[in-house]
């Protein structure tokens, strides 16, 4: 997540060296990951990855601030597991819906399409994001890998995340979407409280992206929980810091209310014309 940008082994001994490719003109340092399918099955939608469990019906309410022009000015994400699944690129992924408010006001709402492979690792197949002007419709880009030109899948959340090892990809999309975000495991170990609790054994990231060289977000992981602390490091125009404040279960009703909230994303998004919409998975 980012701004909160809903997220380790060798990058040749996680996915397997079929995994790995260079993209254009790339850098070894700016290696791409390439998704294999085989990887997948129709477990791929149960993510339980200790660091980053996205069970359907959980949601996720995290408070904070951002820094515009000197102003503090208040910032509230709205992270829900919804029970939609859908099909990217021949992967059956878990839609995750987000809403972005600022002093009150939504600003963005997002959809983000998760999936984890046979060995643990939590993918990044796409997403589809509305922006709003004092609640008004804006407008919206979407892209999704095997449905965009040079769109690539990349890693949320490694199965099993080691400090020291290299930085790799949360996936790409070229311009105009530029969606380059990188990240790497900064500490392990760690302790933090926030509203929601108290948590030891915090695992913390360290995300990077071209479109802000200098800037690198601090993003600190419970395990069970996922996402408990937002920070940053670095020349963060926004210095955005959030806090974990609510873990909630949605009831049916709250689940009918967030499905038909996505469903309306999608039919707005053009790029859906090439995909099969999102349905209601069965037994979520």
């Amino acid at each position: 997540m980012k701004r909160l940008r809903l997220l380790t082994v060798t990058a040749v001994s996680l996915v397997a060296i079929s995994m790995l490719t260079y993209c254009g003109s790339q850098s070894a340092e700016k290696q791409l990951l390439e998704i294999d399918k085989a990887k997948f099955d129709e477990t791929s939608i149960n993510i339980d990855n200790p660091w980053l469990p996205l069970k359907p019906g959980m949601q996720y309410v995290y408070d904070g601030h951002t820094i515009d022009e000197g102003e503090k000015i208040e910032h509230r994400i709205i992270f829900t597991v919804t029970d939609l699944i859908k099909v990217i690129n021949g992967v059956n992924v878990v839609v995750i819906h987000d809403r972005d408010l600022s002093q009150g006001q939504l600003k963005e709402s997002e959809l983000t399409f998760f999936a984890q492979d046979v060995d643990g690792n939590v993918w990044h197949l796409g997403q589809h994001s509305e922006t709003y002007n004092e609640s008004e419709f804006v407008g919206g880009r979407a892209w999704m890998v095997g449905h965009l030109e040079g769109a690539k899948a990349g890693i949320m959340m490694k199965a099993n995340p080691k400090p020291g090892t290299p930085d790799y990809s949360e996936g790409y999309a070229p311009p105009p979407y530029n969606w380059t975000d990188r990240a790497k495991v900064h500490k392990m170990g760690e302790s933090t409280t926030v509203p929601a609790g108290s948590y030891s054994d915090v695992l913390i990231t360290e995300e990077t992206s071209d479109e802000e060289p200098g800037a690198s977000q601090l993003k600190y992981y419970a395990r069970g929980v996922g996402v408990v602390r937002v920070g940053f490091t670095g020349d963060d125009p926004s210095k955005e810091e959030l806090e974990l404040v609510q873990i909630n279960q949605l009831t049916p009703e709250q689940m009918d209310e967030t499905r038909a909230e996505a469903l309306a994303l999608e039919t707005r998004a053009y790029v859906y014309a090439t995909t099969k919409p999102a349905v209601k998975r069965e037994n979520p």
